[in-house]
């Protein structure tokens, strides 16, 4: 005890050794994790407070391909809704690709860099909130205002945050819900990434051929990844999963004659940087002007889904931290309130700015990072630093949003580590039970209304843990679950998302 005291009160600069005193590098960062003492909005410092690694590198790169993709195909969404709903307004790839690059550069060093680097490095990195991507068109023919809709989303955001609302409900989820949740997404998350590659080269057309002459490029490129990714996983290396798989998908394409798709059009320099041209008139920018109070009526039941949808986001990123980082490491695992904070301001301060993100926990910066067993600062200012690089080259974005590589690192960067997690936390019968509802629920609905049923009733001792009520007051019990499952209900009523399962057209 005394030493574990005397260890409490010494600095990670103190109780900091070399590597060469470890029997194995993961020793050594195991040891780095347990040692680590993060300040809470103060001013973190490399080498006092925590040191760079070269495993750092792997989510820095896993993280810069994700939200390349991420981003772009949110500003191709946002132009072609837009383009739809208004007759004045005409966006193209032009556009998608000069927003994206906005996005990359001034959120990237507030935010990753200064914020999750040096001044809350318990706050995950503000990325992009994948699941809402489809929606784009939706909330566009609605008649939102992205600006509106980032306001409204970082108020909501922020209130939630303050309240604590973000981890009372990661802790009101069970294991067996949360497992049940990431099966389901790792594995609907895997089948579309497949299904992307094999539709992209089916519909390959080479010079004198047609399409589906080169369908056996995306059998030979997942073949590879597949046999990589159990060799990586074998070794205990998966955290070198999507740089090593990504490349191996960018190298096999090209040798096997589909380099005539990659085409590289982005020129390097910057995109304009003034809010004034992005939000100031109907004649330039995103043609919008400045939202008003219809603007802000037609965006509030998609803001209410997005934060709605935060909680089980950031919860499935955390738990890769607490099953890959060691014994005695609190102190280092994000913080959901923290994080929720710095997303909520980031889409304010990112979206005035110019932008159009929707944002949320960084996933493909997160499970790779959880899995090289890095802590999130360092691998943050690196991110940061090789984003706003991109942004300015330009042309590595065009590599980056090639299928097969955006689609194959999407695929064993997230998919295959939240499946594998799933499987992981499942580890008795009362978990498989509920894990199978959530799932089963997940088919016929979508994941966050599963996950607010099955956590309504799971708490409740309908399946699961028959002993869990117990264990818990009835505001955690009914009040909570029930008010989430309600408002997630009546937000996706309103805004269409239960027509295609159901047949319940939007109600706005």
């Amino acid at each position: 005890m005394t030493e574990q005291t005397t260890n409490q009160e010494k600095s990670y600069r103190e109780l900091h050794r070399p590597a060469s005193e470890f029997a194995s590098r993961s020793d050594y960062l195991d040891h780095e994790l347990q040692i680590m003492k993060p300040r809470r909005y103060a001013l973190n410092l490399p080498g006092r407070d925590f040191n760079f690694e070269w495993e750092d590198l792997v989510p820095a790169i896993a993280g810069t391909i994700g939200i390349i993709s991420m981003y772009s195909a949110v500003m191709m969404s946002w132009a072609e809704g837009l383009s739809q709903a208004w007759d004045h307004i005409e966006l193209g790839r032009e556009f998608a690709i000069e927003v994206a690059r906005v996005e990359m550069l001034l959120p990237a060093l507030f935010f990753c860099i200064l914020a999750s680097g040096f001044i809350n490095p318990r706050a995950n990195l503000a990325g992009n909130h994948g699941p809402l991507i489809p929606l784009i068109g939706t909330i566009a023919l609605a008649g939102a205002h992205p600006l509106a809709l980032a306001i409204l989303l970082g108020v909501f955001g922020l209130l939630l945050s303050y309240f604590k609302g973000g981890s009372r409900l990661v802790n009101l989820t069970s294991n067996g819900v949360a497992g049940g949740l990431l099966v389901f997404l790792g594995f609907t998350g895997s089948v579309s990434m497949i299904g992307n590659i094999q539709t992209w080269a089916n519909g390959l057309v080479p010079e004198g051929g047609q399409a589906g002459d080169m369908g056996y490029v995306g059998l030979v490129v997942l073949a590879a990844v597949i046999v990589l990714y159990a060799v990586l996983a074998k070794m205990g290396k998966r955290w070198l999963a999507i740089p090593a798989c990504a490349l191996t998908g960018l190298v096999l394409a090209l040798a096997l004659g589909a380099g005539f798709d990659l085409k590289f059009e982005t020129e390097m320099g910057l995109p304009n940087l003034n809010p004034v041209y992005w939000w100031g008139s109907t004649e330039q920018g995103w043609m919008l002007g400045l939202p008003n109070a219809q603007h802000f009526i037609a965006s509030l039941p998609f803001a209410i889904l997005a934060v709605a949808m935060w909680s089980p986001d950031f919860l499935g990123h955390r738990i890769f931290q607490e099953l890959n980082y060691p014994k005695g490491t609190e102190k280092v695992l994000m913080d959901v309130d923290d994080t929720m904070t710095m997303c909520s301001i980031r889409q304010m301060v990112g979206t005035a700015l110019g932008g159009g993100n929707i944002t949320s926990s960084w996933g493909t910066y997160m499970i790779p990072a959880a899995i090289a067993k890095r802590p999130i600062p360092a691998g943050a200012i690196v991110l940061g630093s090789l984003v706003m690089l991109v942004a300015i080259l330009g042309f590595p974005m065009d590599a980056a949003v090639w299928p097969p590589v955006m689609r194959v690192a999407l695929l064993v960067g997230v998919s295959l580590p939240l499946l594998e997690a799933g499987v992981q936390m499942i580890r008795d019968e009362k978990d498989a039970q509920a894990a199978g509802i959530c799932v089963f629920a997940a088919a016929v609905t979508n994941p966050v209304l599963a996950w607010a049923l099955t956590m309504l009733l799971d708490n409740n001792g309908l399946i699961g843990d028959k002993n869990r009520p117990n264990q818990l007051s009835k505001l955690d019990r009914i009040v909570i679950p029930g008010s989430v499952l309600l408002i997630c209900f009546a937000a996706m009523l309103a805004v269409g998302m239960l027509e295609e399962q159901w047949g319940i057209p939007a109600l706005l």
